[in-house]
């Protein structure tokens, strides 16, 4: 009978608990939570905007015209999107948020949960990299193509793990520039990306760009730091371009001589910051 009493109460003290949490979130203004969300992501630089928002269904605010940006500028746009509560992990005593959003033609999808440290997964597909002014904004580079990303990360409070593959096709990289020293213009029919992070560290897997005329490949670490744009960079660039389109970009490979390695290979240290990425 005891048993059943102690039950019983545990019971109800949990429902009242959830109750409870569901009650404040529904009475707390949306500019207070997107305030929180903002003074969450604000030690990376970060800062979120929306043209309108509300309240969603059951417990969370969704919105339309969301920015995401940096001091450099406008990183993300997304048409629309909305972060819900989820109510289940309440009763485990976890913390999770189902998050969704639409950009154009793309669709973006991720869980964040306070279990284990901080994880996110995030799913993206169909992107159109013109819908992300990051490009232009912070690398004055101009980019065309569809992005497909999922990515699965663990420990974010204290030392990440986990991985992000990026998988892009029909890419058009114009404009790109590291310091003053300008690369290639090019068209990728694809451009593959596996990135694995351990101890608040990112280690390059792969990451390939197939072009035509011009294949280019990254490897090395990007080191952990407090801000993202601080991460130090210890990476190589290797260009590998056909002989005709050499002739097309011949300036810039005449810049680029310096980094010849052997007969249609050029190797690029790449150093300084993630925010500042330069060439040696």
């Amino acid at each position: 009978m005891n048993w059943r009493w102690l039950i019983r109460a545990g019971g109800y003290l949990l429902s009242a608990l959830l109750l409870f949490v569901i009650l404040t979130i529904l009475f707390i203004p949306g500019q207070a939570l997107l305030d929180l969300g903002n003074r969450a992501i604000a030690p990376q630089g970060l800062a979120v905007t929306a043209g309108s928002f509300g309240k969603a269904f059951p417990i969370g605010i969704s919105g339309r015209g969301w920015v995401l940006s940096s001091a450099k500028g406008e990183l993300l746009k997304l048409d629309s999107g909305s972060v819900r509560l989820r109510i289940l992990p309440l009763l485990t005593g976890k913390v999770s948020f189902a998050i969704n959003a639409v950009s154009g033609s793309g669709r973006l999808s991720a869980l964040a949960s306070s279990s284990a440290g901080g994880s996110l997964t995030v799913e993206m597909s169909g992107l159109n990299l013109e819908q992300i002014p990051f490009f232009a904004s912070v690398t004055g580079m101009k980019a065309q193509g569809v992005v497909n990303c999922r990515a699965e990360i663990g420990s974010i409070a204290k030392k990440a793990s986990g991985y992000v593959q990026v998988d892009a096709r029909g890419v058009d990289l114009a404009g790109i520039r590291m310091g003053e020293t300008p690369l290639p213009d090019a068209r990728y029919q694809t451009v593959q990306m596996m990135l694995r992070l351990k101890s608040g560290a990112a280690a390059i897997e792969s990451f390939t760009l197939d072009g035509e005329g011009l294949y280019v490949r990254l490897k090395g670490d990007i080191h952990a730091s407090e801000t993202l744009q601080s991460a130090p960079l210890d990476m190589i660039m290797e260009l590998m371009p056909k002989p005709e389109f050499m002739e097309k970009q011949k300036f810039i490979f005449l810049l680029l001589s310096k980094y010849l390695d052997t007969p249609g290979h050029y190797q690029i240290p790449i150093k300084g910051i993630l925010g500042k990425p330069l060439m040696q």
